[in-house]
């Protein structure tokens, strides 16, 4: 059962993919609702229709799933606070804003853009704050009129308070704002479109948003948005003020806050390379939170049963790939095989998959699996890997046929193929001996001995373990491949 004293929300906007400080913001609020027995609402933030899409509104649902983020009110479920896109709820942001206006907590503002660049500018020259200078904050009905007659049309502004905000961050501490660093501030366009200002804390206020997690980015705000609560608690429109809490930024390449242009930062190029769900969430858990000192890989229920944003660190966090990568990799040795090879289909077949489709094995496919499970970092690198398998020639890579084939190659291959033709192939351990005792005719340690054969049966100088492999494409194969590489040899 939901408990009602925690509500937190999650409210992306549709523009473009979904990135990964995205992600580690919606798994820091949905860990706070489970952890707490808590309401997740899940809410779109679609008003600026210039850069919003339905193609990325869908997206951003099927990361939700795919991430296995489920949500207790918001789209496809509905809720007592529907509707959950901020595009079907302009009146009530046009409700409110008036309702402001009425009680004097907003003012028209009929500065335009270029007197308040030269205002600013001169607030700069003589080193004063250069926010807004409350010049529209207390006109005359004439003033009003003036404006009016000369065709202008007023943006709406909200009146911040002349004294200083304090509050508890969850993750940073106690926070002031003096009054001179945070102006009057516009809450709807000349046209009457609502802006972010206005429509974030009200839907909050009437959707009864507990806590509000969220970026660093957005810290700067909370001293308006905590005002602007004053005034709707004064009005019957909110019931209390939120706990905020802000998280760390998401750093990238040479300590700049990754960015939705960062290519790294894409959470569809992380599902298309085959990372899994529980992978990347473990690491985007540690961005900024730990479960312990000593330990960095853990179940998504772990975390859940563990978190609390009181132990999110404040400071910057850095991606690193290689780290992300060596997680999932964990994460894949975790999976029992079944789920393993269930998970690698789609790389399997097309468009991915380079054999045709008759061409595919399952007897063989389920016989390497296990061998390629503790070796994989993504399931995406299972294509490469078991191709040897399903294609009549293997795929030679030409560096490493370069690499593999020195001189004196052609008569320790004569020499592996009779020792191979002459092995028991129902076990690996025999294939290894024959290719070993190769090597050793040759004055050859396994390693070097082992190169040139893997190379004419994969196509490849690494890959998965050589004589399981072997035994796996089966003898009539294996002889033909070596066959063939001798001829490229002689040729």
């Amino acid at each position: 059962m939901a408990n009602a004293t925690v509500r937190v929300r999650f409210c992306p906007s549709p523009t473009g993919n979904p990135h990964v400080g995205l992600v580690r913001t919606a798994l820091f609020n949905w860990a706070f609702a489970r952890r707490n027995e808590g309401t997740l609402v899940f809410r779109i933030e679609d008003t600026d229709a210039a850069r919003d899409s339905e193609e990325s509104y869908n997206q951003l649902l099927d990361s939700m799933r795919w991430l296995g983020f489920d949500w207790d009110e918001g789209p496809e479920i509905g809720g007592p606070h529907a509707p959950y896109r901020q595009s079907q709820r302009m009146d009530i942001y046009k409700d409110v804003a008036q309702k402001l206006l009425d009680a004097g907590h907003a003012y028209h503002c009929y500065c335009s853009t270029e007197e308040l660049d030269t205002r600013r500018e001169a607030a700069r020259a003589a080193g004063k704050p250069s926010g807004y200078d409350g010049h529209c904050r207390d006109l005359t009905d004439e003033q009003k009129a003036a404006y009016v007659a000369e065709g202008r049309t007023p943006i709406v502004r909200f009146r911040m308070p002349d004294e200083a905000i304090t509050f508890t961050d969850l993750v940073r501490g106690e926070i002031t704002y003096l009054p001179e660093n945070v102006p009057d501030y516009g809450i709807v366009r000349a046209n009457g479109a609502p802006l972010y200002t206005l429509v974030n804390p009200v839907d909050d206020a009437l959707m009864e948003i507990t806590h509000v997690l969220r970026g660093e980015d957005l810290l700067s705000s909370t001293p308006r948005q905590i005002a602007l609560y004053k005034a709707l608690i004064e009005l019957g429109i909110a019931k209390e003020t939120p706990a905020f809490g802000h998280l760390p930024y998401v750093m990238g390449e040479g300590n700049k806050k990754l960015s939705k242009r960062d290519p790294e930062s894409s959470l569809n190029l992380y599902r298309e390379r085959g990372f899994l769900p529980e992978g990347l969430l473990n690491y985007l858990s540690l961005l900024g939170w730990s479960l312990s000192a000593d330990r960095d890989i853990f179940s998504i229920e772990e975390m859940v049963a563990a978190f609390d944003v009181t132990d999110v660190n404040p400071n910057p966090a850095r991606f690193d790939l290689k780290k992300c990568e060596a997680i999932n990799a964990d994460h894949i040795r975790l999976l029992d095989v079944k789920d393993f090879t269930e998970r690698c289909a789609p790389w399997l077949q097309a468009p991915f998959a380079p054999w045709a489709p008759e061409n595919f094995d399952e007897a063989k496919w389920q016989a390497i699996a296990p061998y390629a499970q503790s070796r994989m970092k993504v399931l995406s690198e299972i294509t490469d890997n078991v191709d040897f398998l399903f294609l009549p020639e293997p795929a030679v890579d030409e560096a490493s046929w370069t690499k593999a084939m020195k001189e004196g190659s052609d008569a320790l291959l004569r020499t592996a193929r009779e020792k191979l033709d002459a092995a028991d192939w129902s076990s690996p351990e025999s294939l290894k001996e024959a290719v070993l005792a190769a090597g050793e005719e040759h004055g050859l340690k396994l390693g070097k001995a082992q190169a040139p054969v893997r190379v004419a049966v994969t196509g490849r100088t690494v890959g998965l373990p050589l004589f399981e492999s072997l035994q796996i494409l089966g003898k009539e194969k294996t002889l033909a491949r070596v066959d063939a590489a001798l001829e490229r040899l002689a040729a």
